[in-house]
């Protein structure tokens, strides 16, 4: 499908697609399985049950039937957890090797990726496979080559040529280098289109331990994907197009229920996420507080209790650079940005990001949702929450005094037309504008909308590394 591509054209997330596998673990059935198992300790079993207690989480997603309801697996099992007669004993978790827990990486990773980058087609119905240039791919839970890139070429039938990227083993963070890349490549080429897709399976690397890391980590990681197309060009449509059935057809459930034909609905019609910087700090004195290595059966996660803290200390001097950077942002306080994607890597790290930041617990509703629902997927968990502030219903306009003038804050989204310099621009922020290549249409850029609002995305990997962007919510 031709789109208009042109000098001034704001490059930014123009879908997001989610996908989880159709198992679901319930928070409080997997601490009860773990906490009976025989090799624990006193202590090994106290800890799983109060860390599974202050998770905030309610349910996961996991690519192993053997966690269901109890009905027999299609796919043989992991852990060994097989249905069977009703005994007082519960069943023992095994622990496979690596290579057994990278082989279900390979079988059930593959469904998974494809199925989120047809639901990012389906919410952007004018692309087709023909449009896409360049496909990055990102996860740290897996490996197999030819790799993710190649599946998502052939199941979707993209161009053989399309340019192929992946981003391995870089943790939670990832999806943000990911999407810098993207705005790059559209930077460089008006007519670039950039399916980005991250797929991690965390319950892959389930593991029976007393220690209190790996407690913490059974207690949040979960499976999950997510897909974003990210270009310049315009593939808005005022009126929503049936889909080829062959190319959107979603295979799972997603987490959104579906709309019917009769009264097809797309939350995502008509608005994007314009990708405006980008900034990376390295936290000091704290390579150790969290790592992610391979060991002989799995992946091993080092998550030291010291992370939330260390968090807390240093979270306003990671996204201070990010603000500064933007001239209608410079010295606004973090509580003034209205908008914001925190990666929901665990309860206490939302609460500690949240206190240092002094942000109130409407700006921390997205992140504390997918937490509650999905926990934490790594490195697709923020696309989770930006999917969710995409899909939002925008809130009414009111009038919103800065933190120059003294006056309290409210606890409404501030709009462009009511909110002054300081929080948010008069007019659209300077668009990252693709090239105009020779022959191309020259297009204006797309009206500002009068409830555009800016966002701030924040994530964490290993080695303490932050990776923060400011990106604004406007009509496409």
């Amino acid at each position: 499908m031709e789109a208009s591509a042109g000098q001034g054209n704001t490059i930014g997330i123009r879908a997001i697609g989610t996908a989880v596998p159709p198992t679901v673990i319930r928070q409080e059935a997997l601490r009860d399985l773990l906490a009976a198992q025989p090799q624990l300790g006193r202590l090994g079993r106290r800890l799983v049950t109060a860390a599974f207690d202050a998770s905030a989480i309610e349910t996961r997603h996991t690519v192993l039937e053997e966690f269901g309801d109890g009905s027999r697996p299609v796919h043989p099992p992991l852990y060994g957890l097989q249905a069977g007669p009703e005994t007082s004993t519960p069943p023992i978790v095994a622990n496979p090797g690596t290579g057994a827990r990278n082989a279900a990486y390979v079988e059930h990773s593959k469904p998974l990726i494809v199925e989120a980058a047809r639901a990012a087609f389906e919410s952007l119905p004018r692309l087709t496979p023909a449009d896409i240039t360049h496909v990055v791919t990102v996860s740290c839970t897996g490996f197999f080559a030819p790799g993710p890139d190649q599946v998502l070429v052939r199941e979707l039938g993209l161009d053989a040529g399309v340019q192929r990227y992946h981003l391995g083993f870089l943790g939670c963070y990832a999806a943000f280098p990911a999407l810098r890349a993207a705005k790059q490549f559209c930077e460089a080429d008006a007519e670039a289109v950039v399916l980005v897709v991250s797929v991690e399976l965390c319950s892959l690397h389930l593991h029976v331990s007393d220690d209190p890391d790996t407690i913490v980590a059974s207690s949040v990681f979960a499976d999950g994907a997510a897909a974003a197309i990210v270009t310049g060009r315009d593939f808005s449509a005022r009126q929503r197009q049936q889909p080829q059935a062959q190319q959107h057809q979603p295979t799972r459930e997603h987490q959104h229920p579906q709309p019917t034909p009769e009264t097809p609905r797309n939350p995502q019609a008509g608005r994007m996420l314009a990708l405006d910087s980008f900034r990376t700090a390295l936290l000091p004195e704290a390579e150790t507080e969290m790592a992610w290595t391979i060991g002989d059966h799995g992946f091993d996660m080092v998550l030291s209790t010291y992370v939330p803290k260390i968090l807390e200390q240093h979270a306003g001097e990671a996204i201070r650079p990010l603000l500064d950077a933007d001239p209608e942002l410079v010295d606004v306080e973090p509580r003034d940005v209205d908008l914001w994607a925190i990666h929901p890597g665990g309860r206490s790290i939302l609460d500690r990001v949240q206190s240092a930041l002094d942000l109130d617990d409407r700006q921390l509703d997205a992140s504390r949702e997918v937490l509650r629902d999905f926990g934490n997927m790594s490195s697709a968990t923020v696309l989770f929450v930006l999917k969710r502030l995409l899909e939002a219903t925008p809130e009414p306009a009111r009038e919103l005094v800065g933190a120059a003038q003294g006056q309290a804050r409210g606890m409404h989204a501030p709009t462009l037309a009511d909110t002054p310099a300081r929080l948010a621009p008069t007019s659209a922020p300077t668009p990252t504008s693709a090239p105009t290549p020779p022959g191309a249409p020259e297009t204006a850029d797309a009206p500002e909308s009068a409830d555009a609002r800016r966002v701030c995305a924040m994530a964490f990997g290993p080695g303490l590394t932050v990776e923060t962007a400011l990106l604004t919510l406007r009509d496409a």
